[in-house]
């Protein structure tokens, strides 16, 4: 998988809404240096103008922005919550919180088709869900283990 940086990937995140989760997964993206911290006000107020559209299948959140200065480079993150979130979605709830940084909308729809592909295979997903570290999981998106 593409555009997972170092420090983006987190297993057993707490989170006790939706925004706190959309947070997690935006800290994720600043501590990979793919975006500053504004970023993640910017991916809160989307999901406050446009409401739970980011909930993109059953169980998965895609939190991002339009692309922006805050945008340091193109990249992913994903956090695995400890337990289920309601998005206010009929596809609540949410345990995989991915964040999408793009600095183009180029970027953003390259990034997107490569992370449905990966998403639809449902043994993958599965996969996601039960890693149990950071190391786990790196080696699942991206065949090496993370830092």
């Amino acid at each position: 998988m593409i555009a997972f940086g170092e420090g983006s990937l987190a297993v057993a995140v707490s989170a006790v809404d939706r925004d706190s989760a959309i947070r997690a997964s935006g800290e994720l993206l600043v501590a990979s240096g793919r975006a500053t911290p504004d970023y993640i006000d910017q991916m809160l107020a989307a999901v406050e103008e446009f409401g739970p559209y980011i909930v993109i299948a059953p169980g998965i959140a895609l939190a991002h922005a339009r692309p922006s200065r805050s945008v340091i480079e193109t990249g992913l993150s994903l956090a695995v919550l400890a337990e289920p979130i309601e998005f206010g979605s009929h596809n609540d709830p949410v345990r995989l919180v991915f964040g999408l940084a793009a600095v183009d909308h180029e970027g953003h729809i390259e990034v997107l088709a490569a992370l449905a592909e990966r998403l639809s295979d449902e043994d993958f997903v599965n996969s996601l869900l039960n890693a149990s570290t950071n190391d786990e999981l790196g080696h699942l998106l991206l065949g090496e283990t993370a830092q």
